[in-house]
């Protein structure tokens, strides 16, 4: 312990001598394990390995494959190590030679993947001494597809002589399932005149990490919950399998360390007349360097004994590090037989309790069938019948909002769902006659629209909430019906993938249910009294053109507000056939109502009519201010732009990084304006080989086109690029050069290659400009400091990432960085409704709003007063204040502290608010109760303030306590001139907003003028001096929690559960 804690501390002095000699010290401990891939090292070992009999299942390890480059690279290495005389099996995993196995086109995968690997099956056939070649697999989603490319390459007439197997896993329910899928195969195979397949069976060893994605998707975990049940169905298959008939067309590997299984499967073979040693259809198999005693004395027994060695070249060795983990899990762990292995002959104990288990899971063995698999889900079957409220996907009581699981497509009836989609893009006409119908070519049009709207809205206010909530409820399972339809017209008429459009159609799902859980809650509230506003206009995007519009307008709609909602002009069709399916589940004509507007003097009467009392806005911060400009008095919400960036140190993984990165940056190419457009390298980074490998081979490698290639993983820009566009993609800034260069591959413009600048500098035009479309810069910094400088230094401040597997850097980031979204260890894009709630700080959010998919962001859509529970403001302002007291000290920790509330098993998502700086104005009217209430919420948020009064009078209570920092007397015309040089960019207004304000807001809109009388309620006072910040951070390693708990809160924790 000693001499490793002096090398920690030396490692922090000279880590180029520390850590070359670390890792070659760790390489010498574990070489019994994982050897050495190079051929003269190899050579040796596989000669020590084999001299007593042994034969060996060889899989070589390799950089992650994230690009064409690795997985050829793999592949290559594959072949050579099939082409030696030493080797006669080895064992190859389809995710580590082909680099994106796109499930949502299974069928043109499978031929991808067939095409890929046939060579190898080919050459493999063809020699000499015919290699085994053993199609292996870890994740569940494999599993199909593994199935699929086995029997496709063993189809073939050349390779019909080839001894070939396959792995299945028994923790999976499936398994037996599969295992008489491939006996029907080999049977006939071998009935044709073919060679016997083989297959390994092993228990399983991805169970850590299936259990992070089935939690984070919102899927069944695909294993077995038990290790009981898995140990059960490992004996009810060696019970199937071994029969001297099925013998004769499917071999099996007993692939396991349990001896007492071991034992099991030799005595099923002597019970059953089956001979041992080799020939006879049956293998016994280890791990290599794993209790290797055992081992010799298994094969003594048996007659056979294969081990399964995974070879890595030194320089990639930090890949073997999770095989290397799920091996320590294994002794480690009191449900793994290995803990007990070495002591079993020493202690009662220990072999009682394994004896136990063996026989416990032997009976349930013999005593039920094999379970079901987990994974049911059918999109087609959803389609075909309503959800009913009150199902596990449509809760219809407030608490049990859950999101909404994404397409499991491990299914094959989804795998075939999703082909019918495809088939329909081509030609799709959905929502063509609906948009034609919501045009308006007239001012007059406009004019009667909204009248319409306005003679709507009474009626729909007037239903109780709880009956408005039903109705977002039904529009969810309207929705969720249609969401083959959705995917087609997104894949039609934006250019949206299936891979990303269908996570946008859970998202507006869970809007829909969402947000009505949270208007019951809020109406519940005793001590706040809620009006809805009359009419909201909802101009949503195009690059999210479900899932925004959706958010947008229901969110409106469920406070009591009639809505009209204007769809990009990209995005039209997508638009109207939402309309067609709100009022389809139930939302009222005219209550909502869906408009296409020209961009000229029309849509500005549209934009600018003085009737609407609100504007939902998702768009550029220029558009924002364009709107503002055009009528001053209007309330607006706008999420807008970000210039987003991801920092990595090196305390990163660098393959997980680059993985990150490229997804964030391109997904929908860069068109989100959560995506990643600059990357910060630290220190060493830079320089890494490693790291700028595999994000240029990641970048390279993604497939350009349109969605009706369903393996496209990137799909065309919405149009032509504009001119700040065309520049990002075209233009260098002094000192930068192209990692990856962009290329038009289109005569329109529409399809472009990914690029990636290197060398772009601290405050150059693209460190701060958005362009919103598939370019990607690299910055370099020598600290993390300078990093979160340059991360920080821009005039947005959406979304950011961290990459760093160092808890000390984490801890000081979370603490340091601007922006409205953090994101640790993972990508910084798809935020989820409730998990990680969606908005920025500085210019990337306008106005009085707060996170959409948050707890708040209903509140700020109606006009808000005291209860009757409430005392009077007015009559008895000392009760008043006294309860305004009470409130803020309830709340800001029950309501306002850290919290978890979805609990992701490999995940922390955290919602907190911080204090920020704002200005306090106390217009005109303003009474000493106002101000005393206002500047105690202050001070109970922990806000810094400054306070602007109109009243003289005011003085004294303005300068009370120690919250102020300043406080100033000026008139109304004075306080509006100097707005725009104020520090804050949020203004607590008390009293009326005058003209002169207005006007002078609408020439800096980022200032957010919080208005609204003054209220007892903490709930609604407290977010005046709060930003929010959601904050995603991934939990583990290879699916193991994190040795240590991370601090994304500066040492505060957080609760865990629902508000």
């Amino acid at each position: 312990r000693r001499v490793v804690g002096l090398g920690g501390a030396a490692s922090r002095l000279a880590p180029s001598v520390v850590v070359p000699t670390a890792r070659a010290a760790m390489r010498r401990m574990v070489s019994h394990l994982i050897l050495d891939a190079r051929p003269g090292p190899l050579t040796a070992s596989l000669a020590r390995l084999t001299a007593d009999g042994t034969t060996l299942n060889i899989n070589l390890l390799g950089e992650a494959v994230l690009g064409a480059q690795e997985a050829a690279r793999r592949l290559a290495g594959v072949h050579e190590i099939v082409s030696r005389p030493d080797v006669d099996y080895v064992s190859i995993k389809v995710s580590s030679i082909v680099e994106h196995l796109p499930l949502w086109g299974a069928a043109e995968t499978v031929d991808h993947v067939v095409e890929t690997l046939l060579p190898i099956y080919l050459s493999a056939a063809r020699a000499d001494s015919p290699t085994f070649l053993n199609l292996d697999m870890e994740e569940y989603r494999d599993l199909e597809l593994t199935l699929e490319v086995f029997e496709t390459l063993l189809d073939r007439p050349e390779l019909a002589q080839l001894h070939a197997g396959i792995v299945l896993q028994a923790y999976l329910p499936d398994a037996p399932r599969a295992m008489a899928r491939v006996r029907r195969f080999a049977e006939r195979r071998v009935a044709d005149g073919g060679a016997p397949v083989k297959v390994r069976l092993v228990k399983g060893a991805n169970l850590a990490m299936e259990k992070v994605d089935a939690s984070v998707h919102g899927w069944p975990q695909a294993p077995l919950p038990s290790k009981l049940e898995t140990d059960a169905q490992y004996k009810r298959m060696l019970l199937e399998a071994m029969d001297p008939g099925r013998l004769e067309a499917v071999h099996l590997g007993v692939a396991g360390h349990n001896l007492f299984d071991v034992a099991f499967a030799h005595l099923l073979m002597a019970e059953r007349g089956i001979p041992t040693g080799p020939g006879h259809g049956v293998e016994f198999e280890m791990l290599a360097g794993m209790a290797p005693g055992q081992q010799a004395v298994v094969r003594e027994a048996t007659g056979t004994m294969r081990l399964y060695v995974p070879i890595v070249h030194p320089r990639h060795f930090d890949v073997a590090v999770s095989y290397l983990v799920r091996r320590l899990e294994e002794n480690a762990s009191s449900e793994n037989f290995l803990s007990a292995a070495f002591d079993l002959d020493s202690s009662k104990e220990l072999f009682a309790r394994e004896q136990d288990r063996f026989t416990r899971a032997l009976d349930l063995a013999r005593s039920e069938d094999a379970p079901d698999t987990h994974r049911v889900q059918d999109r087609a079957a959803e389609t075909g019948a309503r959800l009913e409220l009150g199902s596990l996907a449509l809760p219809a009581v407030p608490g049990a909002f859950h999101g909404t699981p994404d397409t499991d497509l491990s299914t094959v009836a989804n795998q075939e769902w999703a082909a019918g989609i495809t088939h329909r893009i081509r030609g799709s006409e959905l929502g063509v006659e609906e948009s034609r119908a919501a045009r308006l070519t007239t001012t007059d049009e406009v004019e009667a629209t909204v009248q319409a709207a306005l003679a709507a809205q009474p009626a729909w206010a007037a239903m109780p909430v709880e009956k408005r909530a039903l109705v977002l409820r039904r529009v969810a399972g309207t929705l969720a019906a249609h969401r083959a339809e959705l995917l087609e017209v997104m894949a039609s008429e934006t250019g949206k993938t299936f891979e990303q459009g269908d996570p946008e159609v859970s998202e507006a799902i869970d809007f829909a249910l969402f947000y009505a859980e949270q208007a019951e809650r809020i109406a519940a509230r005793r001590d706040l009294a809620l009006t809805p506003r009359a009419l909201t206009l909802v101009t949503p995007p195009w690059n999210f053109p479900v899932a925004i519009p959706t958010g947008g307008a229901l969110a409106a709609l469920v406070t009591g507000s009639a809505v009209i909602m204007k769809p990009a002009p990209q995005a039209r069709r997508c638009g109207a056939l939402l309309g067609r399916l709100f009022h389809e589940a139930g939302v009222p004509e005219g209550v909502f109502t869906l408009v296409d507007v020209p961009e000229d003097e029309v849509g500005r009467s549209l934009i600018a009519h003085p009737r609407f009392d609100q504007l939902i806005l998702t768009g550029a911060y220029d558009t924002a201010a364009l709107f503002a400009s055009w009528r001053p008095d209007l309330r607006i919400l706008a999420e807008t732009s970000g210039k987003n960036a991801i920092i990595v140190t090196p305390q990163a993984d660098l393959d997980l990084a680059a993985r990150d990165v490229a997804l964030s940056a391109f997904g929908h190419a860069g068109q989100k304006c959560s995506a990643a457009s600059l990357v910060i390298t630290v220190g060493s980074v830079s320089r890494s080989r490693r790291f700028n490998a595999q994000l240029a081979d990641a970048v390279l490698s993604l497939e350009v086109g349109e969605p009706v290639d369903p393996t496209v993983r990137m799909g065309p820009i919405i149009e032509p690029p504009g001119e700040k566009l065309a520049a990002g993609l075209t233009e260098l800034g002094e000192g930068e050069a192209w990692l990856a260069e962009p290329r038009q591959l289109d005569a329109e413009g529409r399809l472009w290659t990914p690029g990636v600048r290197i060398g772009v500098r601290e405050g150059s035009a693209f460190h701060r400009t958005e362009y919103f479309g598939p370019v990607l810069g690299i910055m370099h910094a020598d600290t993390l400091e300078d990093a979160v400088r340059m991360q920080n230094g821009t005039d947005y401040g959406l979304t950011a990432g961290l990459h760093s597997l160092e808890p000390s850097e984490i801890a000081w980031w979370t603490e340091h960085v601007e922006a409205g979204n953090l994101y640790v260890n993972r990508g910084i894009t798809g935020a989820i409704v409730q998990r990680q709630p969606f908005g920025g700080w500085k210019r990337s959010a306008i106005g009085q709003t707060a996170k959409a998919g948050g707890p708040h962001y209903l509140l700020h859509l109606q006009d808000l007063a005291d209860s009757a529970s409430v005392p009077s403001r007015t009559e008895d302002p000392q009760a008043w204040l006294e309860a305004a007291r009470d409130s803020d000290r309830m709340e800001i920790d029950e309501f306002f502290g850290p919290r978890d509330e979805q609990e992701v098993h490999g995940e922390i998502n955290l919602l907190r608010h911080l204090p920020l700086p704002v200005m306090v104005r106390a217009a005109d009217g303003t009474t000493t109760a106002e101000l005393e209430r206002v500047l105690h919420a202050a001070r109970t948020a922990g806000a810094e303030v400054e306070v602007s009064v109109a009243d003289e009078a005011l003085l004294p209570t303005a300068r009370a306590g120690d919250t102020p920092a300043s406080v100033v007397h000026e008139d109304a015309a004075t306080f509006a001139a100097r707005l725009g040089r104020l520090a804050q960019r949020r203004v607590r207004v008390i009293g009326e907003v005058d003209d002169a304000l207005r006007a002078a807001h609408a020439q800096r809109v980022e200032v957010a003028l919080f208005t609204g009388p003054v209220l007892a309620s903490g709930r609604a006072e407290l977010l005046t001096f709060l930003q929010e910040q959601a904050i995603s951070a991934t939990n583990h390693r290879y699916g193991n929690p994190l040795p240590h708990p991370l601090d994304l809160t500066g040492g505060k924790g957080w609760a865990t559960g629902p508000r």
